[in-house]
């Protein structure tokens, strides 16, 4: 959108003002056809949705933290204590090796709002829902609480903690690099005009 930075802007991982010279990011090059989505794995819930996540877990479904839940491995406790993923180190990598358009931190909003804060209004993005598997903390949260999809894509990461966009030509690259780095990556969807997937500027999950 007009005036955004190429940086989502709620409590992004990257310190960008620190590595200005190190993170050209050009939102504007976001063009369809030759630019592409590249989904980072989070680590779970990182730090959002948790009033919805206790509200399910304790208040509907009553259990406890010591509980062992089989699809965790692992109490209900241990979980939730996951720490955050920080992408800091991974991105400043990807930055200096490829060509970086934006990158989008998911937080409060869940996966397409904050992805729509980077995008001009001259594209729009389709994520595909099958290019990944969310972890099982995600779809409990659904079942035990009766929570619409598009609630949960609202309240919570949905799998994915961080998204760059970068030349088409260069996604393979990044997808592997960022592996090298310990982050799980992959390409996440398509770059397309304004009006095939939704109004310009906007993300949709399919």
């Amino acid at each position: 959108s007009p005036g955004c930075s190429a940086v989502s802007p709620p409590s992004s991982a990257v310190p960008v003002s620190a590595h200005a010279a190190a993170m050209p990011l050009t939102m504007s090059a976001i063009r369809s056809g030759t630019t592409l989505p590249v989904a980072m794995a989070s680590s779970g819930l990182h730090s959002n949705g948790y009033s919805l996540v206790r509200h399910v877990f304790f208040d509907i479904a009553g259990w406890k933290l010591d509980r062992d839940v089989p699809e965790f491995g692992r109490t209900l406790g241990e979980e939730l204590l996951t720490p955050t993923r920080l992408y800091t180190k991974p991105c400043l990598a990807l930055a200096d090796a490829v060509e970086v358009h934006a990158m989008s931190h998911i937080t409060g909003g869940g996966l397409a709002a904050n992805l729509e804060r980077v995008l001009p209004d001259s594209v729009s993005v389709r994520l595909d829902r099958s290019s990944w598997t969310p972890a099982p903390v995600f779809g409990l949260v659904g079942e035990l609480g009766k929570v619409a999809q598009a609630d949960l894509d609202l309240a919570l990461n949905m799998g994915v903690g961080m998204v760059a966009i970068v030349p088409a030509d260069a996604a393979d690259a990044a997808v592997a690099l960022l592996g090298e780095h310990g982050v799980d990556a992959w390409i996440a969807g398509e770059v397309a005009a304004a009006g095939t997937h939704g109004a310009g500027g906007s993300v949709t999950l399919s």
